[in-house]
């Protein structure tokens, strides 16, 4: 919907920042000026005691200076409570007493639509909560306060209700309302039958009303008293208002608690929320019925900086958390983490409280695991690292979980600390000092370095001094540049250019334009119009330049085996480059023989690499009967791809 010009000034003009915000904020009174419309506060969009969140109402504006969230009063009204553009207009437009102005008539309809299901859902939630009042309710009121303890306060302030163990009360009622079949069905709270037949979708169940950022009902939640139900919680469908992965149980009360510094725990269900909430936890919230989302996540994470995931302590609440673990790593930014309480024995956090109070849960998340430490447990508990080929495989499946971190300085930390985990696992703590043990050595036996260091000998090798990054780097871009001129070899080279660690961003760049494209008729126009500037610098650089398949772009059979012996290569070079950081990690804590044998086994890898193949050429197109036996040879036995051991 487009707005009239100078509406939206005209609105900015009428409300006041400093008042919107003060519904959200305590102003420190110390640091603000309020004659001169300048306002201090915690900042509401994460957890601080300091009051470094500042609102200049002169100019309408607002900005965090520990978070860097900014805007202005529809900007803050959009990201506090959760509404679209259109929506925190309206919200302020009702402050200001300001119409707004008439909206097309399909999006009017729509608006009027949403709001007459939410008038529906408002009646089905009143409906309900009688219904727990009656002596048809009277089981339901009996397991609540026995099982639960939940008190009669606790129940009106959760507007908890009981939906009658029969087909038609909701639908009849409701129909005395006037509301119509078609938006009974439509608010999902009435189903309808293969032959027409309108039916209550809760039967037998305790209601818990689900409302949204606006604290609007949407939906129901209903927990089954039957032992025997196929489902024991059973959610509302998804409606036009009502979308499982883009809201959360209890949402406005732990945005305002968090905004109070409480902090926000995020549980599995409910009575997890209900009862952490009635124990002094009110900041606490759940998903709908599924798998946290990512927008779940984000939404999480505007209510608060660091969540604390509560975890049942049995196998599915580990599992869960694991699904949570993948889904944060690439959404990770500086400021925005995730905690894990892990609670004892298969509890969960309405057991724990009942069966030792609010003190337990409180030490069990005072104790929450940061979500490095996690994921360092997951792939290391209960397993053996009692080989190079194991320990190698440990590695691998670290540096994917970093290279899925888009934040470069939160994956710097995460990679020192699993550097760190990786050195206590394995025994090498750096700068861990022992006594020299002279002797031969022997099998098992753990040697360490006199206090001199590595022996000159280590130190001054061919491999120690190696210069390679520059090398693979050009590499990198010959391997990608005869992809490009000759992308008939992408199929057969698809799986190493997806696994090959590239060193430059407009190299990232092009192999995505070359995976994604790679059955594009007319690829390298295709980059060019993608990437331009990326193609351009690579196609200028003079190893690329003079590259055999760079020169002979017709000769296919040239391609591949330039292409072999590239991948060959880098394959060496990057082996002997770990070797060499991993040696280096360790020249305190191993015995230094073992540290020359393995540099040296290193450099040998890497120099025969150098010494065989086309590269003892001066081109590759000459002599191509003694090179052609070589390369066929790696190109059959496939050498750039790593090999299980």
């Amino acid at each position: 919907m487009s707005l009239p010009n100078g509406f939206l000034d005209d609105l900015r003009t009428r409300v006041t920042l400093s008042q919107i915000v003060g519904k959200k904020v305590t102003w420190d009174m110390r640091k603000s000026n309020m004659a001169k419309g300048d306002f201090w506060a915690p900042c509401p969009f994460h957890q601080e005691k300091s009051a470094s969140f500042h609102v200049d109402d002169r100019k309408g504006f607002y900005y965090c200076f520990g978070c860097h969230a900014k805007g202005d009063a529809i900007g803050f009204v959009k990201e506090t409570e959760n509404l679209s553009f259109m929506e925190a207009v309206e919200v302020l437009a009702r402050e200001a007493g300001m119409p707004v102005p008439a909206r097309d008539p399909k999006a009017a309809e729509q608006a009027d639509r949403r709001t007459q299901l939410v008038q529906v859902m408002e009646e089905v939630v009143k409906f309900y909560r009688l219904q727990l009042k009656t002596a048809a309710g009277a089981e339901a009121r009996r397991y609540l306060a026995e099982k639960r303890r939940l008190s009669e306060a606790a129940l009106e302030r959760w507007e908890i209700g009981w939906a009658p163990d029969g087909f038609n009360a909701l639908r009849d009622a409701l129909a005395a309302k006037g509301v119509s079949p078609e938006l009974m069905v439509a608010s999902g709270m009435v189903a309808k039958s293969d032959n027409g037949q309108l039916y209550d979708r809760f039967r037998g169940r305790v209601i818990f009303p689900i409302r949204d950022g606006r604290g609007r009902a949407i939906s129901l939640g209903g927990r089954s008293l039957d032992p025997n139900a196929q489902a024991k919680y059973l959610n509302g469908p998804e409606t036009e208002l009502f979308d499982k992965g883009r809201n959360l149980f209890n949402q406005p009360r732990a945005r305002e608690a968090a905004g109070k510094g409480k902090p926000l725990i995020v549980a599995e269900g409910y009575m997890d929320v209900i009862a952490l909430s009635e124990a002094g936890f009110p900041a606490a919230v759940a998903p709908l019925g599924t798998a946290v989302t990512d927008d779940q996540l984000r939404m999480i994470w505007r209510i608060g900086d660091e969540p604390i995931v509560a975890l049942d302590g049995d196998a599915a609440g580990l599992k869960a958390a694991q699904r949570v673990i993948d889904l944060a790593l690439p959404l990770l930014e500086a400021g925005k983490a995730l905690r894990f309480a892990v609670l004892p024995g298969g509890m969960d956090p309405d057991d724990l409280l009942k069966a030792q109070g609010a003190p337990a849960m409180q030490a069990i998340l005072d104790g929450a695991l940061p979500m490095v430490q996690l994921l360092w447990r997951r792939e290391t508990e209960g397993r053996s690292f009692d080989s190079p080929e194991r320990r190698a495989a440990l590695d691998k499946v670290l540096r994917g979980h970093l290279a899925r971190i888009a934040d470069p300085s939160i994956k710097n930390h995460y990679a020192e600390e699993m550097k760190r985990l990786r050195q206590e696992l394995f025994g090498t703590t750096p700068g861990a000092y022992r006594p020299f043990q002279p002797g031969p050595f022997r099998p098992g036996q753990r040697r360490f370095a006199p206090p001199g260091g590595a022996l000159a000998t280590t130190r001054s090798s061919l491999l120690a001094q190696a210069q390679g990054p520059v090398e693979e780097t050009l590499r990198e871009a010959v391997v990608l540049a005869t992809l490009i001129l000759h992308p008939g070899l992408i199929p057969r080279f698809e799986t190493a250019l997806e696994r090959l660690e590239l060193t430059v961003d407009d190299h990232e760049a092009l192999r995505r334009l070359i995976l994604t494209h790679a059955d594009a008729p007319d690829l390298q126009d295709l980059i060019r119009k993608a990437a331009p500037a990326a193609l351009d610098a690579l196609m200028a650089r003079p190893h690329v330049a003079i590259a055999p398949p760079v020169r002979h772009p017709q000769d296919h059979d040239l391609a591949t085996l330039c292409l072999a012996e590239e991948l060959a290569k880098l394959d060496a070079w990057r082996g002997a480059r770990r070797e060499i950081e991993e040696a280096v990690e360790d020249m305190v804590g191993l015995p230094d023989e073992g540290l020359t044998w393995r540099l040296t086994k290193a450099a040998e890898a890497r120099h025969q690499s150098d010494r065989t193949g086309p590269s003892d050429s001066k081109d590759l197109g000459e002599d191509r009967d003694a090179l052609s036996k070589h390369l066929q040879n790696l190109i059959d036995s496939e050498v750039w791809v790593k090999k299980n051991r």
